[in-house]
């Protein structure tokens, strides 16, 4: 007989339609200078607010309202986690829009400083690319064999996710994840955030 030890959750919850979400995004993505000119630097293949828009609650209500949405999954998450966060409570530390245009790929990544990650998908036109989640323990696996084609997800080396309008997915912000090529002629529009304890 055996147990499972360690296990690496993935949150899944759908949201419920925000009316006019898809057309705010954009509007900000043709707004925001600043926004467009990090994404061209950094190689970016299409837009992000991640480095010039710090307020989007502040700035747009649909965005307050997808916050709101967002915290109950986050605190129903950090309760299957069982976090004990000593009186402390979890806290939105930044949002930010991802507008990605065709072959704009997202390298694998974690994110440091922050407890919970997620991302929920506005816009997914077909062949826009996964996202791909990564075991966090390949470093330590040196001689492990390869697993089979049709291995169960708890026993993969890397998941992948298929987006889909208003999916939400939540893991732990230490999980390494990355995003394939848009293959879509259309643009693949996101929502990502991080919690932090506060």
């Amino acid at each position: 007989m055996s147990e499972i030890l360690f296990p690496t959750r993935l949150y899944k919850a759908r949201l419920p339609k925000l009316h006019g979400l898809e057309q705010t995004c954009l509007g900000l993505a043709n707004e925001d200078i600043a926004g467009r000119r990090w994404s061209k630097a950094h190689g970016y293949g299409g837009y992000t607010s991640y480095a010039s828009l710090n307020d989007l609650p502040r700035r747009a209500s649909i965005f307050a309202e997808l916050e709101r949405v967002i915290s109950g999954h986050v605190g129903k998450f950090a309760r299957e986690l069982q976090f004990d966060l000593g009186g402390k409570k979890l806290a939105l530390d930044s949002l930010w829009i991802n507008v990605m245009d065709r072959n704009a790929v997202h390298t694998p990544h974690i994110h440091p400083h922050s407890v919970i990650s997620g991302t929920c998908y506005v816009t997914v036109p077909p062949r826009s690319g996964m996202i791909r989640f990564e075991d966090p323990r390949l470093p330590m696996m040196m001689a492990a064999p390869i697993k089979k084609p049709n291995a169960r997800s708890e026993n993969r080396r890397f998941v992948d996710v298929e987006p889909k309008p208003g999916l939400l997915l939540l893991w732990e912000s230490w999980l390494r994840h990355g995003v394939e090529p848009n293959a879509a002629r259309g643009k693949r529009i996101s929502v990502s955030f991080n919690y932090r304890t506060d």
